[in-house]
């Protein structure tokens, strides 16, 4: 994708959504597309939640090991600071930021940004995931990967938390979570 000039000459910004279960590819899907732009000597900026430091401090890191950099913020709307004058705005992990990072999305992309999400649409209960419902919603594109089931192999859809440590927010990786299709999640063993 590029960012389309209109017929003023004014850039057109627009919303991206990749969304799905804990070792879909998201993050790599977010970081491809954001190297991309990089490529094309696009201005980017990466955010990503602070609380998030499973991988790294700073970089956003896909469990594939694929790296970018990025600013690691507590609060949507410092976004919106640091994003002026950009051309393309990554976000990882959307999930884990408050309800007004729709409202940052939505004023990036009327600015004429484009703007990239990724994050986790389900929490491990199956039940739609933080701000990943509004942002869905209000998205342009909407990318839904699936990573492959560890009990039967078909598609899977849900993170599976195999300790019981309850909680929506639990951040970890292969150590909390695995993936799971519908029936294989519903099965529970």
């Amino acid at each position: 994708m590029f960012i389309e000039p209109s017929i003023s000459g004014e850039r057109r910004g627009w919303i991206e959504v990749i969304c799905g279960s804990m070792f879909s590819g998201k993050t790599e899907e977010l970081i491809r597309r954001l190297k991309r732009a990089k490529i094309a000597n696009l201005k980017v900026e990466i955010f990503k939640p602070a609380i998030d430091k499973r991988y790294d401090e700073s970089q956003v890191v896909s469990h594939d090991a694929n790296v970018i950099q990025s600013t690691p913020i507590d609060n949507s709307q410092t976004i919106l600071l640091m994003a002026t004058g950009v051309d393309v705005v990554g976000i990882d992990e959307a999930q884990f930021f408050d309800a007004e990072i729709m409202h940052v999305c939505e004023t990036l992309a009327a600015r004429g940004t484009r703007v990239i999400v990724a994050g986790l649409d389900m929490d491990y209960l199956g039940k739609p995931f933080g701000p990943m419902p509004q942002l869905l919603a209000i998205a342009d594109y909407i990318t839904k990967l699936h990573a492959i089931c560890v009990k039967c192999g078909n598609i899977a859809s849900i993170s599976y938390r195999t300790t019981t440590q309850e909680g929506q927010f639990l951040l970890g990786e292969k150590d909390h979570y695995e993936p799971r299709c519908r029936k294989c999640y519903n099965e529970k063993d």
